[in-house]
C-alpha cells in the first residue's frame, strides 16, 4: 500500500510541474505573438499600396497557424522554433516599408496642412457674424403661450392688441385654438366687424381675453345676431356697450337671446322699454346663469317682503340686486329694516343702499345714534336720506350730516 501511495504522489508532482511549465510557455508565446502583430500595425502606416495588407493577413494566419501547431506539437513533446515562423515575414515587410510615398499621398498631406481644423473658439469677422441666424426652436410642448409668442405672428399681434394670454390659456383648449389661427385670414375681419359695431380700439383686447372663442364664430352668424339686437330697438351705442361689457353676448344664438329677453318680460313683469334698459345697464344678465336671478327674485319677495311692483322699481334702479350674493343681501336688509327701522317703501325709493358695504352703514349709523342724529323718517326734522348716508365721503359726512369733526368720528370708531 505504501508503494502505491509513493507512486501516485510522484505522478501528481510530475503532472503539476508539467502543467506549470506549459502555462509559462503559453504566456511567452502569446506575448511574442502580440509583439509581432504590433510591428505589423506600425508598418501599415508606412506603406502606400495594398500589398502590405494582403501579406499582413497571410502573416497573421501563419502566426495563428504556427501557434496552433506549436500547441499541438508541444503536447506530443515536439516544440518548434518560434523565430523560424515569425522573423521571416517581419523582415520581409520591413523591406516593403522602405517604399517611398506616392504623389497622391503627398498631395493629401499638403491639403491637410493647408486646412487647419475649425474650432468653436475661432475668431470670425463681423460680416460673417452678421450672417449667422440662430432662431430659437419652437417648443415641442409647453404649459404657457408665452413660449410661442416670439415664433407666432398671430400671438404677437394679439399681445399688441392688449390680449392677456395668461388668462386666455386658462380657458379650455383656448391656447391650441389660437395657435392654429392665421391673423390675416381668421382674425382681422372679425376685428373690423367689432369696430363697425362700435367697439373702441382699447376694448378689443379685453373682449378677446374674456372670449377668445368669438374668433371661431362664423361671420354670417355674427352679423345675424347684431341685426337681431338692432331689430329689438337697441341703438348702435347700446349694442357696442353690451358687446364690450358682455363679450360672450355674440357667442349666443338668436334663439337664446330671444329667450333671455322674454324671461325678463314675463317672469319679472317688465315692459319692453324697461327690459331694454335693464340689459343695457347690466348686459351679463343675458349671458349669465338664470338660477341666481330666479333665486334672488324669490328671496326679495318671500323672505324680505317686497311687493312685485316694488321689486320691479328696485331692479330698474340697481340691476345688480338680481346677481348679488343672497347671504349678504339678507344681512344688509336685516340691519336696515330691523336695526335702523327703515320701512320697505323708503328702501324702495333708495335701493342704492343695497350696493353699499354693510360695515360702512353700521359705522355711520352708530355714530349718528351716539350723537342723537339718527333720523331716517322724511316726515321728521333733521331727516337724513339713505343716499347721503352711504354715498358721501367721510369728511363731507362728518361736517354736513353728523355736524362733527373727522377726528371725533375716528375716535368713536376706535371704541367699537
Amino acid at each position: 500500500m505504501a508503494f502505491w501511495a509513493r507512486q501516485i504522489s510522484i505522478w501528481y508532482l510530475s503532472v503539476k510541474t508539467s502543467s506549470v511549465a506549459n502555462s509559462i510557455q503559453q504566456l511567452r508565446k502569446t506575448h511574442r505573438t502580440w509583439m509581432q502583430l504590433h510591428e505589423l500595425s506600425v508598418l501599415s502606416f508606412l506603406c502606400t499600396d495594398n500589398h502590405f495588407l494582403q501579406h499582413g493577413l497571410k502573416t497573421y494566419r501563419s502566426v495563428s497557424l504556427g501557434s496552433r501547431l506549436q500547441s499541438t506539437n508541444s503536447s506530443n513533446g515536439q516544440i518548434l522554433s518560434e523565430e523560424t515562423n515569425l522573423l521571416s515575414p517581419v523582415n520581409h515587410y520591413q523591406q516593403q516599408a522602405e517604399v517611398k510615398p506616392s504623389s497622391d499621398t503627398k498631395t493629401l498631406y499638403e491639403v491637410w496642412e493647408d486646412t487647419p481644423p475649425s474650432s468653436a473658439l475661432e475668431e470670425i469677422s463681423e460680416e460673417e457674424a452678421v450672417q449667422i441666424v440662430a432662431e430659437p426652436p419652437l417648443p415641442l410642448g409647453s404649459f404657457t403661450l408665452q413660449d410661442y409668442v416670439d415664433r407666432s405672428e398671430t400671438l404677437s399681434r394679439l399681445v399688441l392688441l392688449g390680449v392677456d394670454l395668461s388668462k386666455v390659456e386658462k380657458r379650455p383648449n383656448a391656447g391650441q385654438f389660437l395657435l392654429r389661427l392665421d391673423f390675416e385670414k381668421d382674425i382681422r375681419k372679425r376685428l373690423l366687424f367689432l369696430k363697425d359695431v362700435g367697439v373702441e380700439d382699447n376694448q378689443l383686447g379685453p373682449i378677446l381675453t374674456q372670449n377668445p372663442y368669438i374668433l371661431a364664430v362664423d361671420m354670417e352668424a355674427l352679423e345675424t345676431r347684431v341685426a337681431y339686437l338692432k331689430s329689438k330697438k337697441f341703438g348702435k351705442e347700446a349694442v357696442a356697450r353690451m358687446v364690450s361689457r358682455a363679450p360672450f353676448l355674440l357667442s349666443f344664438s338668436v334663439e337664446r337671446l330671444d329667450n333671455r329677453l322674454g324671461f325678463f318680460q314675463k317672469e319679472l313683469g317688465l315692459s319692453v322699454q324697461k327690459t331694454r334698459d335693464l340689459v343695457v345697464s347690466l348686459p351679463r344678465l343675458l349671458t349669465g346663469s338664470l338660477e341666481p336671478i330666479k333665486e334672488n327674485w324669490q328671496v326679495c319677495q318671500v323672505e324680505l317682503g317686497f311687493r312685485r311692483n316694488e321689486m320691479q322699481h328696485i331692479v330698474s334702479k340697481i340691476p345688480k340686486i338680481l346677481t348679488a350674493n343672497k347671504r349678504k343681501l339678507i344681512e344688509t336688509f336685516d340691519y336696515l329694516h330691523n336695526v335702523m327701522g327703515i320701512p320697505h317703501h323708503i328702501l324702495t325709493n333708495f335701493p342704492q343702499v343695497f350696493n353699499s358695504k354693510l360695515l360702512r352703514v353700521k359705522e355711520r349709523h352708530m355714530f349718528l345714534t351716539f350723537l342723537g342724529r339718527a333720523q331716517y323718517d322724511p316726515a321728521q326734522p333733521s331727516y337724513i336720506s339713505l343716499d347721503k348716508l352711504v354715498s358721501m365721503p367721510d369728511e363731507v359726512f362728518c361736517t354736513e350730516i353728523a355736524k362733527a369733526s373727522v377726528k371725533d368720528f375716528e375716535k368713536f370708531l376706535k371704541t367699537l
